[in-house]
């Protein structure tokens, strides 16, 4: 068991009807009902937010900080992600949308669409390397990363040591408003627009890194709200110099793959697809395979459940865009100088989540482990849920953890009254003769 930590999903249990949704379709089997109340297994939770889009309650929410935050610094700076520009449909440019958000209180901002031009240089400089592990995979999606410590550990070495783009971003922004202003460093507050729960929680509990360089994460609804009703009444400034096609691009799926420009990359999105790839991996396929992009949310960051737009649109938006903007490579546009002048590399290692394992000791691990499947036998294997658990075998490891009873599944409980039953009427007949 890990120590508990952060988390940006929640469950407002006062919403919550039980009804099994969420248990049913969370990935990473975090969830349980009891008492006829859902809850959360928080170190099974990787923060996909996949119970957030199944809840027809809106018992599941992400907490994220409130736009009042930014008043707390007098210097305030906004980083967009990329998948930002594909909820305004009717945005003419990403010109105007950056503008914008100076206009609700935002003194400057730093597109993370320019971090992700850096982090594709990163990227292209550890895939040179002849001795690194085979396929390097992405560490853009914090989901990911966490569902590989928690289900695929021995995977570890393979994720790429690149901090995320909303990282290095935050640490290009401040470092240049700092220079060409003149304010110490701790007086500027830099602040994410989030597309997603998962990097909520890489900021306030992050991965590969010591402290997180951003003061704040706004959710994209909460940006949305504020910027659509102005955002055709601004007008942009067109010298505006904006981050490369490649590094916008970074939004849907398949677009940091194709801003690597390597041939054996494969981009996969859908955190349950993922899994699949990555157990194959496990397995020792895919071997010719150079690097995998992995998005928990369907579509890449554009699909994420704290956005406002259709994913389908929302993607078709960003590649309208980034086919407008100047066709430069990130290798065109981000010096050697930038590379070298900041460490963009984690500083901390990915430590293992053994929050699946049953037992540190092998022996009672491998006991505990033949009683789940002596259990197994005797459920019916419907995974029906109404246990409370997701799956019969995940309900026959519940068994053994000592978080339920046997007599919880309804079909044994069922049977053994029907025993019971007869029993009785044994008994009162014996009775009679």
């Amino acid at each position: 068991m890990v120590n508990k930590r952060f988390h940006s999903v929640t469950l407002d249990a006062s919403k919550c009807k039980g009804c099994t949704n969420c248990l049913t379709r969370c990935p990473m089997e975090a969830i349980r009902v009891r008492g006829g109340r859902a809850f959360i297994m928080d170190e099974r939770c990787v923060d996909c937010g996949e119970c957030i889009r199944t809840c027809s309650y809106h018992a599941k929410v992400a907490m994220t900080d409130d736009l009042g935050i930014i008043e707390n610094f007098e210097h305030r700076i906004a980083l967009p992600a990329p998948s930002l520009y594909g909820q305004f449909y009717h945005a003419k440019s990403i010109a105007v949308i950056i503008e914008v958000l100076k206009h609700i209180g935002f003194t400057d901002v730093f597109e993370v669409a320019k971090g992700a031009d850096i982090a594709t240089r990163m990227l292209q400089e550890e895939l040179k390397n002849p001795d690194r592990p085979k396929p390097l995979i992405s560490s853009a999606c914090p989901a990911i990363t966490r569902m590989i410590q928690i289900k695929f550990p021995t995977l570890l070495p393979n994720i790429v040591k690149v901090k995320q783009p909303m990282e290095v971003a935050a640490t290009m922004a401040r470092a240049e408003y700092s220079k060409k202003h003149s304010v110490p460093k701790d007086e500027i507050g830099v602040f994410f627009i989030t597309p997603c729960a998962a990097k909520v929680t890489a900021v306030r509990n992050p991965i590969g890194q010591e402290k997180s360089e951003v003061d704040g994460v706004i959710s994209m609804l909460d940006i949305y709200a504020c910027v659509f009703p102005i955002l055709n009444k601004i007008t942009p400034d067109e010298n505006i110099k904006i981050a490369t096609p490649y590094g916008v691009g970074w939004a849907n799926s398949g677009g940091e793959s194709r801003a690597t420009n390597i041939n054996k990359t494969m981009a996969v999105d859908g955190i349950e697809n993922v899994a699949n790839v990555l157990e194959e991996i496990e397995n020792g396929r895919l071997r010719d395979l150079d690097y995998l992009e992995g998005a928990a949310c369907p579509g890449g960051c554009v699909g994420g459940p704290l956005t406002y737009e259709n994913k389908y649109v929302a993607r078709n938006k960003v590649m309208q865009l980034v086919s407008e903007l100047p066709c430069e490579r990130p290798e065109e546009t981000v010096p050697c100088r930038v590379l070298n002048s900041y460490d963009f590399k984690m500083d901390t290692p990915i430590p293992e989540n053994c929050s699946m394992q049953l037992d540190e000791e092998v022996s009672t691990a491998i006991e505990k482990m033949e009683r789940i499947n002596d259990i197994l036998e005797s459920l019916p294997g419907y995974d029906c849920g109404s246990c409370g658990s997701p799956t019969c075998r995940s309900f026959a490891e519940d068994i053994v953890r000592g978080y339920c009873n046997i007599t919880d599944c309804i079909f044994i409980l069922r049977d053994r009254l029907k025993v019971m039953a007869q029993q009785m009427v044994d008994m009162s007949n014996t009775k009679r003769e």
